[in-house]
């Protein structure tokens, strides 16, 4: 199985053999430049091994990098003619905690004091200073778990810092294997995003298509 990863600010690349061994694991910064750095890496991992499938992030997390992973991996599948999984970063960062007893929060950096929550299924965007108490244990992940923990802990909650900073493209591959083992279908790889898009379409419309 390949897996490709661009939702934070760290993307990955992974190869799994048949025996889940990981044969390959490729990191390049998320950004500048991944979009001319991605293919390469793709092209690296993929030498000379049989890929059966590839599975992709599809968010929430960085615009840029949802949609270059998810168009790089559609190419790829579709050249190959191999299936195509599509799967959450909650489901990813999951992965890595497959006996944690206590509820997983995922907390990405969205932009400057501002923080997307993944909890309980859905993701929502808040404020630093509208994060919610909590009343139960929970664990938290993310790149910005360490702040989000911390207001938790402030508070008074029961609430335990997990290791999980950045996500591993081993974890969307064991996400994925997981679905596929409980018998549930994959996503569709389309992204998945918490705020509407901030461009707005010029006000005279868009320019008609050329001739």
């Amino acid at each position: 199985m390949l897996t490709i990863d661009a939702s934070g600010a760290r993307a990955g690349i992974a190869v799994l053999a048949q025996d889940g061994a990981v044969a390959v694991k490729l990191f390049a910064p998320g950004r500048p430049g991944l979009i001319e750095a991605l293919p390469p890496l793709l092209q690296q991992a993929v030498a000379g091994r049989r890929i059966a499938q590839v599975a992709v992030t599809i968010g929430p997390g960085s615009f840029t990098g949802l949609r270059t992973a998810i168009s790089l991996a559609q190419g790829f599948a579709e050249a190959a003619g191999v299936p195509l999984l599509g799967v959450t970063v909650a489901e990813s960062y999951a992965a890595a905690f497959p006996a944690l007893h206590r509820p997983l929060w995922v907390a990405i950096r969205a932009r400057r004091n501002r923080i997307f929550l993944i909890r309980d299924g859905a993701a929502e965007a808040l404020a630093d200073a509208d994060l919610p108490r909590i009343r139960q244990p929970v664990a938290v992940a993310g790149d910005a778990a360490n702040e989000v923990a911390a207001v938790l802990a402030a508070a008074g909650g029961n609430v335990m810092l997990t290791n999980a900073r950045r996500l591993d493209p081993v974890w969307v591959a064991h996400a994925a294997l997981a679905r596929q083992a409980a018998g549930l279908p994959a996503h569709a790889a389309q992204p998945v995003y918490v705020d509407p898009p901030e461009a707005k379409l010029p006000a005279a419309g868009l320019r008609p298509p050329p001739v």
